[in-house]
């Protein structure tokens, strides 16, 4: 019994991040505070957008990567749930865990951690309730998966190796005149964030040609939004690094009607040096 409470005591960290909403996310919490008496819980979010498992990955990203390594993070953005898709616990070097669907929103997370094992849970190994149908994983697999992993359970006593499948997407690409990406993500604010590196612009490159979907635009390059002025339409980098497409107080994806997964293409013209001229005589 004291062994048992000193494995209590010293739980890991645990992160919860979903596009579940409050209630749904507060029963996995119910399962998972059953389970681990005093853990340490932390909401990353609940409102990421439903169903949209590539957005979920590419806001996620940024977080796990500064995150205290040995937590354990639960992920849950699971359109296939019930269906032919793994669920995973994917233990990385640094101690940090994950626990999830493997339909491609893990992947990016694991590779923030310097990647990791994948083990397929097998679901009479956790000790829990049975399900209850089949449409919430989140409380009746990940959290009890999630329960185990935090007082010390290795990732591999939860089921069989198995290998992550890979992210969603296509990858952005870089040419000598132009890039071409998709968009990521689109913000509370409106704002237009791509995949784009913002490092793979070319300081000169101040005026664009944006090809956004079939939507072509000439449009400024900026360093601020307030650079920008209120109302016009710029690119800069955003905070994740990567190229976005804002409007300064107002909201780009509806005035340019963009969506998640469409292209996006950044071109420029390279300034050639002039020749040098010849003595005429």
């Amino acid at each position: 019994m004291a062994a048992r409470s000193r494995r209590r005591r010293g739980a890991k960290l645990l992160t919860l991040a979903s596009d579940l909403g409050s209630a749904y996310a507060a029963q996995m919490k119910a399962v998972l505070h059953g389970a681990v008496p005093g853990a340490r819980l932390v909401d990353l979010t609940h409102d990421l957008r439903p169903h949209a498992v590539a957005e979920a990955a590419f806001v996620l990203r940024p977080t796990i990567a500064r995150w205290p390594a040995g937590s354990v993070h639960v992920v849950v953005v699971d359109p296939g749930v019930g269906g032919r898709r793994q669920p995973v616990v994917v233990a990385c070097a640094d101690g940090s865990a994950f626990v999830g669907p493997d339909n491609g929103v893990l992947g990016p997370l694991v590779d923030a951690r310097g990647g990791g094992v994948a083990y397929r849970i097998d679901p009479q190994r956790l000790r829990a309730r049975p399900r209850v149908g089949t449409t919430f994983d989140g409380r009746d697999v990940f959290a009890p998966a999630a329960a185990l992993l935090a007082v010390g359970t290795p990732a591999s006593r939860l089921g069989p190796p198995t290998v992550l499948a890979p992210p969603r997407g296509p990858l952005p690409r870089r040419g000598p005149r132009a890039v071409v990406g998709s968009v990521a993500h689109i913000d509370r604010f409106g704002n237009v964030v791509t995949d784009v590196p913002t490092d793979w612009l070319p300081d000169d490159a101040t005026a664009l040609a944006v090809r956004l979907g079939s939507t072509d635009r000439r449009l400024p390059r900026c360093r601020s939004y307030e650079e920008a002025g209120i109302g016009r339409v710029c690119v800069l980098g955003s905070s994740f690094g990567t190229l976005e497409i804002a409007v300064a107080e107002g909201r780009a994806a509806d005035r340019l009607r963009a969506r998640l997964g469409i292209r996006v293409r950044f071109g420029w013209r390279t300034s050639r040096p002039r020749s040098p001229r010849r003595n005429r005589k």
